[in-house]
């Protein structure tokens, strides 16, 4: 690939180590994820020039950014916080960066004011911060973003700073903007959904290395760390496989996949059931669990279960009720193979 961005990232500090390969082709939105401190943002940072490499380089479009300053740099970046100017109105912050790039005031107006309109605040243009709700900052910001005509967009958690309903109408408005722009875009967040939604592919981060990429469904279906198994709300495990069964330490699970050797096995929370009693029959996977804690979890509640596996089950409140379910209670669980899909470890 020589258009778009190449990079490896290479930042060391004495208690932390960043050393990744990044690449996002013309169009494409990569989204970083990963728990807190895994170098999410020093990666952004880094390729917005604001953290030196320790060693590596950035290419962007076949040329090469990583000796250029940060204001050099053909790059537009949407902060967490946005960090616009509070002395100035939407428009002037907007027309900020083509100033700095050397074009007149008028000229910086009309861009800026175009954008406006794109993002659907030409209404709001002699409006200063202040004056604007989280979303509509939020806009002015990816405006500011993209009025220098970068090659390279950043966005460091573009839509943590907003309450859950705001959140969910700017998101689909995001969508639609960057599906409009033809330079690649690096987006780092911890919420899966902003990434399952708006990213083309997902690059998953931990302490300073990838452990994990591939497009969203994918990564999804087949999480391969428990961080990545949290993020998108499976039960995760590696055990040993012999054809449909799975020998996951005490426990052997049976499967839908038929594989040989080391294997991740992963089933939803959702298709967990649990029994006061042992039930009749005798179910593919059933174990004596040990109910470690019981939250509440969307609709539904959140199951902690200990014993030969830690596992979570999701169940309504009415099972709860029905059940009559404590936190050290001793309990039968139990999941399908159909359900149970092993992949290759």
């Amino acid at each position: 690939m020589t258009d778009g961005l190449r990079a490896r990232l290479v930042v060391t500090r004495p208690a932390f180590a960043l050393d990744i390969d990044l690449e996002a082709a013309p169009g494409e939105v990569v989204a970083l994820l990963g728990p807190n401190g895994a170098g999410k943002t020093t990666a952004l940072r880094a390729l917005a020039g604001l953290t030196p490499l320790s060693d590596g380089q950035i290419t962007l479009d076949g040329l090469p950014l990583h000796a250029q300053a940060a204001e050099e740099r053909p790059i537009g970046m949407v902060f967490q916080d946005y960090l616009l100017f509070p002395h100035l109105t939407a428009l002037d912050n907007v027309a900020f960066g083509p100033r700095c790039h050397g074009a007149s005031k008028a000229e910086a107006r009309r861009t800026a004011a175009a954008l406006l309109e794109r993002v659907g605040l030409a209404d709001r243009a002699a409006a200063k911060p202040r004056q604007l709700s989280g979303g509509q900052a939020q806009r002015v910001a990816l405006a500011r973003a993209l009025a220098v005509h970068p090659r390279l967009l950043l966005l460091d958690e573009p839509l943590a700073a907003l309450d859950a309903h705001t959140r969910l109408e700017i998101r689909s408005q995001l969508r639609r903007h960057l599906a409009d722009f033809d330079g690649a875009t690096v987006l780092v967040t911890h919420d899966p959904l902003d990434a399952m939604v708006l990213a083309d592919r997902l690059i998953v981060i931990e302490n300073g290395a990838i452990v994990q990429q591939g497009g969203p469904a994918e990564v999804a279906r087949q999480p391969r760390t428990d961080y990545v198994a949290r993020l998108v709300g499976l039960n995760l495990y590696q055990g040993l496989a012999d054809g449909h069964r799975v020998k996951v330490g005490e426990l052997l699970l049976s499967t839908a996949d038929h594989l040989q050797g080391p294997v991740f096995v992963a089933f939803p929370p959702a298709a967990v059931a649990l029994y006061r009693t042992r039930p009749d029959g005798s179910p593919r996977n059933l174990w004596h669990a040990t109910i470690d804690g019981i939250e509440r979890h969307g609709d539904n509640v959140r199951v902690h279960l200990g014993g030969p596996v830690t596992a979570f089950a999701d169940i309504t409140p009415a099972a709860l009720a029905d059940l009559d379910l404590t936190p050290g209670q001793r309990i039968w669980a139990s999941v399908k193979a159909t359900e149970t899909h092993a992949y290759p470890a």
